[in-house]
């Protein structure tokens, strides 16, 4: 597993490079998102601030993209998606 500057590794700095594209958060750039930072709410600076409706849209990315069905009942959706590094690490394991 290799790091880049900004402590993602390859396989999230091209999962995050998914969300710039499909959520077209033209401000962001994917290597400026932190790993563990949250993606919904606005907790905090690094927080993305994303809403269900993004949450919609990574799913229906990580589905053409990963070939992973997330499900909207999923008990453990709070946790897969707190953060790029657990997104990518929940999707990177289903799709093995």
């Amino acid at each position: 597993m290799v790091l880049s500057m900004s402590g993602l590794t390859d396989k999230e700095l091209e999962f995050a490079g998914y969300l710039v594209e499909a959520l077209d958060l033209e401000d962001t750039d994917a290597a400026d998102i932190k790993p563990e930072a949250p993606l919904f709410g606005f907790s905090s600076d690094d927080s993305l601030g994303l809403d269900s409706i993004d949450a919609l849209e990574i799913s229906l990315m990580i589905a053409q993209k990963y070939q992973v069905q997330l499900k909207a009942d999923d008990s453990n959706n709070e946790q897969i998606f707190s953060s790029l590094r657990s997104l990518c690490s929940h999707v990177l394991s289903k799709a093995a």
